[in-house]
């Protein structure tokens, strides 16, 4: 790390002067859409710019930061922080080039934020080597702008605790590889999470990146076994194969999105992904790159990372009690399926 605190209290980082981690000097060959990762053997030499381990009362504010090589401002086990009018500007090639990741953390204001981001934007999840400092919860972000290769706004993938009572509202996302993602990938869960007031467009990128330009998803599917990074080391201790937690509760209010893809909604049994509700979200179908559409990525996953099917407004592949008030969905020019791929309930 570049910048690095543990267990401390009133830490700010404030002022309008920039902080470069230098984030090329750490990659391979540059590619069409992203850079190549140099090898990797007992662990990654990348280095994050800033992480802050049980620190209670921080405050960003009106910095820069630029050019990570790995996830940027990184807050573990962290009680009462403050991020505010920060621009994080990575270089949108460096895959893990992360944003803001919220890890074990709880009672965190983001707002006024300019941020984009090679990998997520902002990500709240709850890691296996951090898992004494408990759940990542009483989440607010707001009046954010980003712009992703991969997920914006993610929840997950690695959450071995809970996640709960979180809101986003009042956002713009650019140009990103998917706009509100849910990606639940252990066991465990995701609960009252709303977001709200959202304007986004997504458009495909290369498989480097996770997603296939949805703009809306909410996933819970077990890891797959193998022998990588995202498999086996990741269950709990003496498993030999993974399992997902339940998502339920989510909310998505006041959404206009356009894009290549349509939302997607689903997990490993009928009822792991429930209740969930979209209300007054508009959908503008519009293809913008040569990349193949109809794809559904559920990657990282156990079994088949892809579901490949027409374009739908919504695809549900397993879930229960799904619900759509005013779900719009306009046709500008995308081999269209339809407004849903299964019957849903409407309020």
């Amino acid at each position: 790390m570049w910048i690095y605190a543990q267990h401390a209290q009133n830490i700010s980082i404030t002022g309008m002067g920039t902080i470069s981690g230098n984030g090329v000097a750490f990659m391979g060959a540059e590619l069409d859409d992203s850079y190549e990762l140099k090898p990797v053997t007992t662990f990654d030499p990348r280095p994050h710019v800033i992480t802050l381990t049980d620190v209670r009362n921080v405050v960003v504010r009106d910095v820069t930061i630029r050019d990570g090589a790995y996830w940027t401002l990184h807050l573990v086990g962290c009680d009462g922080a403050v991020i505010d009018g920060i621009n994080l500007l990575n270089n949108l090639k460096i895959r893990n080039g992360d944003g803001i990741d919220l890890d074990h953390s709880r009672n965190i204001r983001i707002a006024n934020c300019h941020i984009t981001s090679g990998d997520d934007c902002i990500c709240l999840k709850n890691r296996r080597e951090t898992a004494q400092y408990g759940s990542c919860h009483d989440i607010v972000v707001t009046n954010c702008v980003m712009t992703s290769r991969s997920c914006a706004i993610k929840i997950g993938s690695e959450n071995m605790d809970s996640i709960y009572n979180v809101l986003f509202d009042n956002c713009i996302i650019k140009a990103s590889n998917r706009g509100l993602g849910i990606q639940n990938r252990d066991e465990g869960t995701v609960t009252d999470v709303v977001f709200s007031n959202i304007m986004l467009d997504c458009r495909l990128w290369s498989d480097v990146w996770w997603g296939k330009a949805e703009p809306i998803y909410v996933t819970s599917y077990p890891r797959a076994n193998g022998n990588h990074k995202d498999a086996n080391w990741r269950f709990p201790k003496g498993q030999l194969e993974g399992r997902c937690g339940q998502v339920e509760r989510i909310f998505f209010q006041n959404i206009v999105a356009t894009s290549e893809n349509g939302c997607f909604i689903g997990g490993d049994t009928d009822d792991k992904v429930r209740d969930i509700h979209l209300s007054h979200v508009t959908l503008y179908l519009k293809k913008s790159t040569t990349y193949q559409g109809g794809i559904y990525d559920k990657r990282p996953c156990r079994g088949e990372g892809f579901v490949t099917d027409k374009v739908y407004g919504l695809y549900v592949e397993k879930a229960a009690q799904v619900t759509a008030d005013n779900f719009v969905v306009r046709d500008m020019g995308v081999d269209y399926g339809g407004a849903v791929n299964r019957p849903l309930q409407q309020e």
